[in-house]
């Protein structure tokens, strides 16, 4: 089913009061940790029904050059496409090298906690409930000494009504490169795979329910394989009720690490078919995203990469295996020449299909200097979804928001207006973000799913929501931590095209629990409390 009127995007940055801009902290000397920063969060913070923005910023290596470090910011979202910087009364300005962020309410207190994944040592802030953060990172048990971050997610791995936390490490620097490698006459970074870096094991801590964490890394099985960690996403692919990990591997074989549903994870990636590309290759893998793309009720894995590799779509057969489909799908089209970052899948039209944002930039700064087929500064890329498993590159078309020529990395996606269809922010190395708001004309009628777990965790993290209506039967599930070391979408979003009804809507929570709700309207964002059975009331937005 489609709906007329194509994809449009609007670039409202200048007019909404962000005016954050990353560094990477370059200083001449190409660390490699310069090419993968950073990521973001779309999260609301202070529990009045807007989505906040939390940008995670670099440092410099050596000596600050401007006197001023630089810090994590964040940004509460005053409506009207206005955010107000309120970093420094939250208290969560961190000046550590930031790479990876993941967000949910970990203690199950009613807010959104905040875990960074740095290079360096690692934060836990504390939500307080009343604007302010407390970094607890110490007491938690999470100060277990530096590496250097990617991805990390929040999860229930054993089902027990708290969240767990899985925190993915890039390389090991074994010691500083003597000098930059030399491309056509012109510094450039080395890779990951060169002799003076080392793939690291990944780390696991399970939440004991009392605030504290405990490293179970070497006894949950994780730490078997060793990965150039860079995104991750976990969630329930094989649909057995518990949730499994995803981990997108830099220049080494992606991990798929397989949950036998008390927490212990033997690593399947190879017989999935998700380690390698279709070629056998391996990928210079950076975001994944997890989502039923093809509404066959098993959630599809998409995958982004390096120049000259095409972005991978990975669709999930039901038997515990995926079939790439990159190239015959057309969800890779004029990926080829770029380096491809953040990601989403994501219904920009409400036509009752997923779309495809991935965001793009090169990490060697003088590409341009020796390889004609590439820039540094690059234009992102959106694939509508046709339906029938075909999806086309409309960048060209989709408004001034897709002309936008940057070095993106991190990207996250939500509805930032309240409008009902789905906005896009993207963090740019070393530059000002970008907002991009969705001016899709005559999108299709929508659904925003919020769920609170009880007996589960508060932010059903896991849990699977199943909505029917009329001939559309779609799926999604709640992530923390997701695409290229960003975290967004604890509300879920449907699209139901010219569907004016819903059937219904069923609930799988993480505990094993199943529940159908009854929503007896479109076009509106729904609460559904485990064991209630009916939304709660809606409230007005401010």
């Amino acid at each position: 089913m489609s709906v007329k009127g194509a994809i449009q995007f609007t670039e409202v940055t200048d007019d909404s009061g962000i005016t954050f801009v990353h560094t990477n902290g370059a200083s001449g000397k190409f660390h490699i940790v310069e090419t993968v920063a950073a990521g973001l969060a779309l999260f609301d913070y202070d529990n009045d029904k807007d989505i906040d923005i939390y940008f995670l910023n670099g440092a410099y290596h050596d000596s600050d050059p401007t006197g001023k470090a630089p810090r994590n910011t964040l940004y509460r979202n005053d409506g009207n496409w206005r955010f107000v910087d309120v970093t420094e009364t939250a208290g969560v300005g961190d000046q550590g090298y930031g790479l990876g962020v993941a967000v949910a309410d970990y203690d199950n207190d009613g807010d959104t906690d905040i875990y960074l994944n740095n290079y360096g040592p690692n934060v836990l802030y504390r939500n307080n409930g009343d604007g302010t953060f407390t970094d607890v990172t110490k007491s938690a048990g999470l100060d277990d000494g530096p590496h250097m971050g990617a991805g990390a997610s929040f999860l229930d791995i054993d089902k027990d009504g708290d969240l767990d936390l899985f925190v993915a490490h890039y390389v090991h620097c074994l010691k500083e490169p003597a000098a930059p490698a030399q491309r056509g006459g012109r510094p450039a970074y080395l890779g990951p795979a060169v002799s003076i870096y080392r793939n690291t094991m990944d780390t696991l801590y399970r939440n004991n329910g009392d605030g504290t964490f405990t490293d179970i890394s070497d006894a949950s099985g994780i730490t078997t394989e060793a990965s150039a960690g860079m995104g991750v996403i976990c969630g329930d692919y094989d649909n057995d009720g518990d949730t499994d990990i995803f981990v997108a591997s830099d220049m080494s074989g992606n991990h798929l690490f397989l949950n036998d549903g008390k927490g212990v994870f033997e690593e399947f990636a190879l017989f999935a078919g998700v380690a390698y590309d279709h070629h056998g290759e391996e990928q210079g893998s950076m975001g994944l995203e997890l989502a039923d793309t093809n509404n066959d009720g098993w959630l599809d894995l998409y995958l982004t990469s390096y120049q000259n590799q095409w972005v991978a779509l990975y669709q999930n057969l039901g038997d515990g295996t995926f079939d790439d489909i990159s190239l015959k799908s057309g969800a890779s089209q004029g990926s080829f020449p770029k380096v491809t970052w953040g990601c989403g899948l994501v219904d920009f039209d409400n036509d009752g299909d997923r779309d495809i944002f991935v965001a793009c930039g090169h990490l060697q700064p003088h590409i341009e200097h020796y390889d004609n087929r590439s820039t540094y500064r690059q234009l992102n890329i959106l694939y509508e979804n046709k339906g029938a498993g075909h999806y086309t590159n409309i960048s060209e078309h989709a408004g001034t928001g897709l002309q936008v020529n940057r070095v993106s990395r991190g990207a996250g996606f939500d509805d930032l207006d309240g409008d009902g269809d789905i906005d896009v922010v993207i963090l740019n190395s070393c530059d000002k973000p970008t907002l991009l708001r969705n001016d899709t004309p005559s999108p299709g009628h929508w659904l925003q799913v919020q769920l609170r777990g009880v007996q589960t965790n508060r932010d059903g993290v896991g849990a699977q929501v199943r909505v029917f209506a009329g001939d559309l039967k779609l799926l999604d599930e709640v992530h923390s931590g997701r695409s290229y070391q960003s975290d967004f979408g604890k509300r879920l979003y449907f699209g139901l095209g010219k569907q004016t009804k819903i059937d219904r809507v069923e609930v799988a929570w993480i505990g094993g629990t199943k529940e159908t709700f009854t929503v007896d309207q479109v076009d509106r964002h729904v609460v559904l409390v485990e064991g209630q059975g009916f939304p709660l009331p809606p409230k007005a937005r401010k």
